[in-house]
């Protein structure tokens, strides 16, 4: 039977995912059982598509990796690499459960990012419908006013009003215009296509820049501590984790690296060397080398990296809050001061 591409599945599906099939893998329970119970558990009609076919290639004896892969597109492919790598070392329940933890940390990384990004949103729309209901309701009486006590408004004042003219007569062109941003804006952050170019734009912003890096840090250590946690060797962490990152920046340092360690150079040299840790991060990974528990080290660093990405957001948007409300009070002000100012001296010479 044909299906239809599926929706891939989100940072919090997966995490509840992987914590289920983690739970029940280690109570025993085989993995065909355990998606029919999760299937059985779901409300959601395209969460159970997607199990649907999972279950049904298990049925007819196919491995979990390729019946996760069934539903093209539904499961990440650095997810898949973690089955596969899982089922034929015989630590699944283990993996699933490093996994939960990595998409619990992405999930809430990616809230943070999201809120950081609608917050000044709203902001700048409720100040442009402020001012247009200033220029384009409140002025026009203020003229009226003026042409009553017979004098006109001054320069400042008349060319906002011609302003607000101008906007309300092409306030179809204006509409169109909005629902084309928020369109784009749409697809910049719901397409694959919108996100990468989403990416690119980005890590060329300075304030940006520093978030989306100490992000795909993270995302890269967390993935390295999972892969070697689960057994595989240095080459082959750092090509899976490396598929993680969608920073093309860092993934040319970490195929530096990659390559620097299949020749022999120390691991910790060759991020040194690359420029992929430092300070702390650095001096930990090394620690971790040296004592046999690099993956403990960075699920550590990990977290660290986590943490300096949400500070720094939760900084910009407590900056940005006050600046934009400073900026829509000072402009509101400027608008009324223009014509209340003269109109009060105008009040004031015939008292």
């Amino acid at each position: 039977m044909a299906h239809t591409s599926p929706k891939p599945l989100h940072y919090r599906e997966l995490s509840v995912f992987c914590s289920q099939m983690s739970l029940m893998l280690s109570a025993g329970i085989s993995a065909m059982e355990a998606v029919s119970i999760l299937r059985e558990g779901l409300e959601d009609p395209g969460a159970q598509a997607i199990l649907g076919q999972v279950s049904d290639s298990l049925e007819a004896g196919e491995s979990l990796f390729a019946a996760l892969s069934a539903p093209e597109g539904a499961f990440p492919r650095y997810f898949l690499d973690m089955t596969d790598t899982g089922e034929r070392a015989g630590q699944l329940d283990a993996v699933f459960s490093s996994l939960a933890d990595y998409y619990s940390r992405q999930d809430a990384l990616s809230r943070n990012i999201r809120s950081a990004v609608a917050y000044p949103l709203v902001m700048i729309a409720m100040m442009l419908a402020v001012i247009l209901v200033l220029v384009i309701q409140v002025m026009p009486i203020f003229r009226q006013v003026y042409a009553q006590l017979g004098t006109e408004m001054n320069r400042f004042s008349a060319g906002v009003l011609d302003l607000g003219a101008w906007l309300s007569r092409y306030s179809l062109a204006f509409l169109i215009l909005a629902c084309a941003l928020v369109l784009a804006l749409l697809w910049l952050t719901k397409t694959a296509s919108g996100k990468r170019r989403l990416a690119v734009l980005s890590r060329r912003l300075p304030g940006i820049r520093q978030i989306t890096r100490a992000t795909a840090l993270s995302r890269f250590a967390d993935g390295m501590a999972i892969t070697l946690r689960s057994g595989l060797d240095t080459d082959e962490s750092l090509e899976l984790a490396g598929r993680v990152t969608e920073s093309p920046e860092l993934r040319d340092k970490i195929e530096a690296c990659r390559q620097q360690a299949s020749q022999g150079t120390d691991l910790g040299t060759a991020f040194r060397e690359n420029g992929l840790f430092s300070g702390l991060a650095g001096k930990m990974v090394s620690v971790g080398i040296l004592s046999g528990s690099l993956d403990t080290v960075l699920a550590q660093v990990a977290e660290q990296y986590a943490e300096e990405a949400s500070q720094r957001i939760n900084r910009a948007v407590a900056r940005l809050g006050p600046t934009l409300a400073a900026l829509l009070s000072v402009l509101v002000g400027i608008i009324l001061l223009s014509v209340m100012l003269p109109l009060m001296g105008i009040m004031s010479n015939i008292g």
